[in-house]
């Protein structure tokens, strides 16, 4: 049974009825727009996977809500003639619910994983409340997702208009990326992500491709997108249940010497904390160390040791990670050269909801005089500045070991990068590439990054910033110019 109660506004009876009669009269505008429709669920389906839980508010015919393939969608508008149509495409889509509902009237009463607002924005007299209405079907890693029109194409928009190219448009709302931003704040959501898509909005063989994936995201060319993309998050804490609140995976390799200072030095987040070292085919004795440390360890946490399978430390950190029993998990290099006593600030940021993905950043407080060589430096300042072009989000440091996310985000991003391969040896990427996928709000965590007190690094700057550079490429191909 739908959790959508039918209701209707007086004030926006104008505005239905036009709706109405759109519904009987679109046949031809709809077909002229094809392609720019087409184009608009592409976009969508990258940003929302499968299987997930959709609430479309303007649901209009239903096609997008049906071309994201939901476990469950729900679809509401407020145009009677406009569900009934729904209704009547999709009546062999059990996954599909249509009902009419002025969401500037009510809230509804159900969560889901994601909620659409295509082209909605620019016929509800109230945009504040309706944005404030959606929080009651958000939970704390629901995502929002705003479509408009640039203002700059509102010329354009009325020779199509007077060419009958687009339906007769009634008095609407022209918002500019700043007002958006600011309704969205004001009713308690955080713009994750944004970007303007669709120079040309028609299907023509290699030009739409050229024009819509790789042009309009250059610079200058970016501001004249005709669509503006808005993913946002509810301001809101995650619930942290478990018994064990955090989860520290140490993958070591070749750090013998520092085994007992990790143990020592970590400290207990939450409600508590296990260590798990995960040894990755050290030429010392590592796993020796590890053994000793952990059989004479009296302290606060629960440790757990194991030797992974494989090779390259994303195989360390997956095999360590797979067995993790924590609510937030965290990566710690055995190196120490990052402090574990910074983790407390990556729990806090987490925690609070302030960060959903906590990325260390070593580039914002001096470094001590051995940490990072000076082309080891230009190297994360261009990945860092390369990958924020990628993501969308601004990260400073890309290549820092120390990072923290919840469980449950963890096992969503292993889901939504697994078709990408085993493209990253070194998980930094997959980490970044899978947050901005999800939609996940990455924050830098600064840390002061010390000098090794043992050891020597397992990084070839040469050899594994070719491997960077292939990743990078990768990155563009699959995330921003997809």
């Amino acid at each position: 049974m739908s959790s959508v109660t039918e209701t209707a506004s007086p004030a926006t009876s104008p505005m239905r009825a036009h709706f109405d009669w759109v519904a009987t009269h679109d046949a031809r505008a709809r077909r002229i727009q094809g392609g720019f429709h087409a184009q608009l669920r592409a976009l969508f389906r990258h940003r929302i996977p499968e299987g997930e839980r959709v609430l479309e508010c303007g649901c209009g015919a239903g096609d997008l809500l049906a071309a994201l393939r939901p476990a469950r969608g729900v679809g509401v508008d407020f145009s009677a003639a406009m569900v009934a149509k729904a209704r009547a495409r999709h009546a062999e889509a059990p996954a599909l619910t249509f009902q009419e509902h002025d969401i500037e009237a009510g809230p509804i009463a159900e969560t889901f994983d994601h909620i659409v607002l295509d082209y909605l924005t620019g016929y509800v007299g109230d945009i504040q409340a309706v944005l404030q209405h959606l929080q009651a079907s958000a939970h704390a890693r629901t995502r929002l997702h705003v479509t408009s029109l640039n203002t700059l194409w509102r010329g354009p928009l009325r020779l199509a208009v007077g060419a009958k190219a687009v339906m007769r448009q009634p008095p609407s709302n022209w918002l500019t990326h700043s007002d958006l931003f600011n309704l969205l704040e004001l009713a308690d959501w955080e713009v994750v992500s944004f970007e303007r898509v669709q120079l040309l909005p028609f299907q023509v063989p290699l030009l739409s491709a050229f024009f819509n994936r790789f042009l309009v995201r250059l610079p200058l060319v970016r501001h004249f997108g005709i669509t503006l993309m808005i993913t946002a998050r509810p301001r809101r804490a995650p619930e942290l249940r478990g018994a064990v609140s955090c989860s520290v995976v140490v993958p070591a390799r070749n750090e013998s010497g520092n085994i007992a200072a990790a143990l020592a030095r970590i400290p207990v987040l939450g409600r508590g904390t296990e260590i798990i070292f995960v040894e990755g085919n050290s030429r010392d004795d590592t796993w020796a160390a590890i053994q000793r440390e952990v059989a004479a360890y009296h302290g606060p946490h629960h440790v757990r040791m194991m030797q992974q399978p494989g090779r390259g430390k994303w195989d360390a950190v997956r095999t360590g990670l797979a067995v993790a029993q924590g609510d937030v998990l965290v990566i710690q290099d055995a190196d120490l050269t990052a402090p574990p006593e910074d983790l407390a600030k990556f729990y806090a940021a987490v925690a609070s909801g302030r960060a959903e993905f906590a990325n260390g950043s070593r580039l914002v407080y001096p470094r001590e005089e051995k940490a990072m060589r000076f082309l080891n430096l230009l190297g994360n300042k261009f990945f860092a500045l390369t990958l924020s072009y990628v993501l969308g989000q601004p990260v400073k440091d890309s290549l820092c070991g120390t990072k923290m996310m919840l469980r449950a985000d963890y096992e969503k991003l292993c889901r939504r990068i697994a078709p990408f391969g085993d493209f990253d040896p070194f998980g930094d990427f997959n980490f970044l590439f899978g947050s901005a996928l999800l939609g996940l709000r990455i924050r830098d965590i600064p840390v002061r990054y010390r000098d090794r007190t043992y050891g020597e690094t397992n990084i070839s700057r040469f050899r594994h910033g070719w491997v960077l550079l292939k990743m990078t490429w990768f990155g563009l191909r699959k995330l921003k110019w997809h």
